[in-house]
């Protein structure tokens, strides 16, 4: 039997799981899934058909799985699916997909959320990403694995941010950020790679080396964007991590790349 604090109203249908945790006044409603070990401190509401994995944490004050903030949303069946080990910190809002993306909004495993982050609907974040407090995503962002988004930035909706890349604190991102980069400023402008993150890591030596220098190359002042790009592929057809840069860049963009300055 779940830990359900009396004051929870738990509606008919949500499924709990035996070892999960509802503090006290939460709100829980019918199509919500919550797995093991998910705790709900209090004042939390989870609405719409909303999924929980194993070992979360959810803070006072978060809104999941409500209404998304589109015009065009009329009510159609959506949903919201949140991974395993993920902290969830207050006034965190998660909104569910809506017919023009999928009608799917999901954040992987071993997530941080800080407080007063927002996730619009239909955003597709990756494992291990972090949320500093108030970031905000608009709709159809798409965040990859490790990525750090800094506290009070603001995504544009359809722009991607490759994985292990770095936004600096109140942030304007409009365009697609490349892995491992690294990008600050108003209207956000490609700092350099992220090489704080890459040690971290623990990505070898040479790997970085290849990186750093395709990285000049990619972003050089001579000849178009996509002739470097084709010259990089060329050059270094053995490096792991600039194939991932290349295989984003050769990704589908409806935002273009972020440059630098």
């Amino acid at each position: 039997m779940a830990n359900i604090h009396p004051t929870a109203i738990v509606e008919d249908g949500a499924v709990i799981h035996e070892a999960a945790e509802i503090g006290p006044f939460c709100v829980i409603g019918p199509e919500v899934s919550i797995g093991s070990g998910t705790v709900l401190k209090s004042h939390v509401a989870v609405a719409g058909k909303t999924s929980l994995g194993v070992g979360c944490t959810v803070y006072p004050f978060a809104s999941l799985g409500h209404a998304p903030q589109d015009l065009k949303f009329h009510g159609e069946a959506s949903e919201v699916q949140i991974g395993d080990n993920v902290v969830i910190r207050e006034h965190v809002t998660i909104n569910p997909g809506t017919e023009g993306g999928g009608l799917l909004t999901r954040v992987g495993n071993n997530c941080l959320l800080m407080i007063g982050a927002h996730v619009a609907h239909d955003c597709l974040i990756g494992n291990n990403v972090i949320l500093v407090n108030n970031a905000t995503l608009g709709g159809h962002v798409e965040i990859d694995d490790f990525a750090i988004i800094g506290g009070l930035s603001a995504v544009h909706q359809f722009v991607r941010i490759g994985e292990h890349a770095m936004i600096g604190g109140a942030s304007g991102v409009e365009t697609d950020i490349i892995p491992f980069g690294s990008a600050t400023g108003n209207r956000a402008t490609l700092q350099g790679l992220n090489l704080t993150g890459l040690k971290r890591r623990n990505f070898p030596r040479e790997e970085i080396h290849a990186l750093r220098k395709a990285y000049k190359e990619l972003f050089a002042d001579e000849g178009t964007f996509q002739a470097r790009v084709a010259d990089v592929q060329t050059n270094y057809p053995d490096s792991t991590l600039v194939g991932t840069v290349l295989d984003f860049i050769n990704g589908e963009t409806k935002r273009g790349f972020c440059q630098p300055e």
